[in-house]
């Protein structure tokens, strides 16, 4: 699902695409990670030498440290999607606030890139993910200050909804990425079905096209 223009330019601060310079997508994996799945998308995302950006829950990341690891050691940026996955329009501003710190501290204690100190000091923890996409003004207005950086998308998947065929999956991706496209999967058991159609296909078909795909930063 294409996310409309008119979203895109009631919120500009936020960020809808990538840099579209050439033939980029940007892959985007939220929920994570998860032992079940997460280490299968890193395999196929090297198969075609892809770099994305993970949206990493802080509960995910203190249960599975090894995992989150994993994705830092293989290249991919990290950004934060709140502690426990939660619901802006139904979160008092400072819950969400404190919830959204206590993952950044989890990902900076879990960011370990063994034998690569300089990587280690380049990461960053900035790029911030609503759940559902939801969240209030006040609360972003909250974290900008801090200097996080509200990533949006312009293209979702779909993939955790199980009304949607994994065919169905697949072509709301490819019928809709142009270059510059930021587009959400999800790492997540609720997703997997479809994730484990789509994704390789989605790779195989816009590198065939030409495309790189790329982290956020």
């Amino acid at each position: 699902m294409k996310t409309p223009k008119l979203v895109k330019q009631l919120f500009p601060r936020r960020l809808w695409d990538g840099p579209a310079e050439g033939k980029r997508l940007y892959l985007t994996f939220d929920d994570g990670p998860i032992p079940e799945v997460t280490p299968w998308v890193l395999e196929e995302l090297k198969r075609y030498d892809a770099k994305a950006t993970f949206f990493c829950i802080g509960d995910n990341i203190a249960k599975h440290p090894e995992v989150y690891q994993k994705v830092i050691s293989d290249g991919h940026s990290v950004g934060n999607h709140t502690f426990n996955h939660l619901n802006g329009w139904k979160t008092p501003v400072q819950e969400y606030f404190q919830n959204t710190e206590k993952c950044r501290k989890v990902m900076e204690q879990h960011s370990i890139v063994t034998g690569k100190p300089s990587e280690e000091k380049a990461l960053k923890y900035n790029l911030f993910r609503p759940p559902y996409g939801r969240i209030k003004s006040r609360q972003a207005r909250a974290l900008e200050k801090l200097g996080y950086k509200i990533v949006m998308w312009d293209i979702i998947s779909m993939d955790y909804d199980s009304i949607i065929s994994a065919e169905n999956c697949y072509r709301k991706v490819a019928d809709n990425a142009k270059s510059g496209s930021i587009i959400v999967f999800h790492d997540s058991l609720k997703a997997e079905k479809n994730l484990r159609y789509a994704l390789p296909k989605i790779l195989k078909h816009f590198s065939r096209e030409g495309y790189s795909f790329n982290k956020l930063k």
